[in-house]
Parts: structure tokens; C-alpha cells; sequence
């Protein structure tokens, strides 16, 4: 391959890369999808494809959804055994966010209704929202016609609005309740937790990545609690990560979250929804390999004071 053709994919690469991510929700499939890209890439003849860009869109969508209707995804989507793999704000992966529309199609809370979506309806969501394809172009992407194009984001568009709980909040807003959220969970009362949970809420956690299914809550006072012991320290919770972490906030995928750092490594996460001042939903994260893109990134950042200097 010569340098052009190197240099015009690489050019891309984040772009196919944040897409993979959309798709699949796994920063480390990912990377596959487009390194498999590459590949191909490198095997075709560059000189002879009239438009590079959709042409690479086209691969690593089209390996993207070989992946979704593989047998192991489809079992892994039906058991609900894994939550999307979480990126520290500033990651290259989430990319584009310059409108709503972009920033919610990377949310935590949206990657997790788009596993419900079928394969070629994620497709078209994320391509006309997060890329702004028009349907011709995603018609051409998928194979399919134009109106399946249309129908497909409806579908997606409506399902997701059905199922979404949160909201855009801005920065210092949403770092004010997460702050006040901690307070209330160190507080001993259980009742300032319910109080700051809309009575809709909702709290998906991996159980310290022990739990061979995901732990689901749906009621306020439940997850109060969740959050109350899950918050209390103790010597086993302590062994099991490794030390007394400190708890830092700091966006994740567009949220805010609590962070629990051990030397400078993530052990664990807890991702919140807010709306209207309250949280609408939490996702608690400590599968180690669910961390690992997370962690490296948090390595290389200078953050901010711990809120909690040591659980």
C-alpha cells in the first residue's frame, strides 16, 4: 500500500472507529471491526474506488452487522449479560458531539436500548443520527431501499424515546447532584437517597463483575439501598478492589460519574442519568475488562480532586 492510500485511511480512522463503537458497544470489538477494515482496504485496489469514505463506511457497517447477527451476539443481547463498554470524556471513540442527537446516540443509557434494536435498525439510527447520512446513502450502505431507510430510523427513533428516562444537563449542573447524590449515600439515610431518585428510576449494575447476569432494580427504595451498601465500605469490598479507593466524578460517555480509583487504576464505575435534578437511572460498572480502554485513558488525564479522598 503506498503512503497516499495509508494516509487517507488512517484520515478516517476515528471516524470508522466511533461508528464501530455505536454499533457494537465495545470499544474492543471496535477496533477489530476497523482494524478487519484496514484489511480489506489494503487488499483492494484504492486507485479504483470512486469514493473512499463511503466505501470504508460501507466495510466496517457491513462487519459491524455480521457481528450483531452473529450467534454469540444474539445470545449475548438476549441474556443481557453485558452492559456497553464505558469511554472517559475525550475519548476519540465517542465522536462526533455537536448535536444532541450525537451525544445521545453514545450515552450509556442509548447504547443500551440499542441492543434491543434489530442489527439493520441500529445501522440506519446511528448513521442518519450520529452521522447525519442521508437515507439515500444509508440505503446504499445496507442494501436496502430508500423507504426501509426511513423506516428503520422511525422505528428506532420511536423505541428509543420510549425507553429513554434522562436527559441532556449541562456540566455543573449535573456534577452538583452527583455531589450531593454521594452525600446522601454517605449520610447513613436512606431516605435522602429516594428523595434525590425520580420515581421512575432505575439501576443496572454488572455485581462487582461476579454476577453471571446483570442485577436489575426498579423501584427508588431498592435502589437506595443498592446504593447504600454498595457505597458502605467494607474490608472484602476493600480487598476485592484492591485497596481503599478514592470516588472522583468526571463525565463518562457523556454522564456523569463516579469514578472509584485504586493507584491511579479504575476498579469501578457508577454511570447517572440525571433529569430534572434528579437521577433517572445509574449503571454500575467493575468488569475489569469492561474498564480497560477507560483506565489506560484516566492514566494519561490529570483529574480533579477526589470528592472522596478514601472509601
Amino acid at each position: 500500500m503506498d503512503t497516499a492510500a495509508l494516509e487517507r485511511f488512517e484520515a478516517g480512522r476515528n471516524r470508522l472507529a466511533s461508528l464501530a463503537y455505536r454499533l457494537l458497544g465495545s470499544a474492543a470489538d471496535a477496533e477489530d471491526a476497523v482494524q478487519d477494515t484496514f484489511l480489506r482496504w489494503q487488499a483492494a485496489d484504492p486507485d479504483h474506488i470512486a469514493a473512499p469514505e463511503a466505501w470504508l463506511t460501507k466495510v466496517v457497517t457491513n462487519l459491524c452487522l455480521d457481528r450483531l447477527r452473529s450467534a454469540q451476539a444474539r445470545h449475548e443481547r438476549a441474556a443481557g449479560d453485558r452492559l456497553p463498554e464505558p469511554l472517559l470524556e475525550g475519548d476519540p471513540m465517542l465522536g462526533p458531539a455537536d448535536t444532541v442527537e450525537q451525544r445521545e446516540t453514545v450515552s450509556l443509557a442509548v447504547l443500551t436500548l440499542m441492543e434491543r434494536l434489530a442489527p439493520v435498525e441500529r445501522a440506519a439510527y446511528v448513521l442518519r443520527e450520529a452521522f447525519s447520512y442521508r437515507h439515500a446513502e444509508i440505503a446504499a450502505i445496507l442494501d436496502i431501499s430508500e423507504s426501509a431507510s426511513q423506516q428503520h430510523v422511525h422505528r428506532a427513533r420511536r423505541r428509543i424515546a420510549a425507553g429513554r428516562r434522562g436527559g441532556e444537563v449541562d456540566p455543573a449542573s449535573a456534577r452538583r447532584v452527583v455531589e450531593e447524590f454521594l452525600a446522601a449515600a454517605a449520610s447513613g439515610r436512606t431516605e435522602r437517597l429516594v428523595a434525590m431518585l425520580t420515581a421512575d428510576a432505575t439501576a443496572v449494575s454488572d455485581g462487582y463483575g461476579l454476577a453471571k447476569r446483570l442485577l436489575r432494580y426498579t423501584t427508588p427504595e431498592r435502589i437506595a439501598s443498592l446504593v447504600r451498601a454498595g457505597l458502605t465500605p467494607t474490608p472484602a469490598k476493600r480487598r476485592l478492589a484492591g485497596g481503599s479507593p478514592a470516588l472522583h466524578i468526571a463525565p463518562v460517555n457523556g454522564s456523569p460519574s463516579v469514578l472509584a480509583v485504586v493507584d491511579d487504576r479504575v476498579v469501578g464505575i457508577v454511570v447517572l442519568d440525571v433529569r430534572d435534578g434528579k437521577v433517572a437511572s445509574l449503571y454500575g460498572i467493575a468488569t475489569r475488562d469492561r474498564l480497560t480502554r477507560l483506565d489506560a485513558r484516566w492514566r494519561h488525564r490529570a483529574p480533579d480532586a477526589p470528592a472522596v479522598t478514601a472509601w
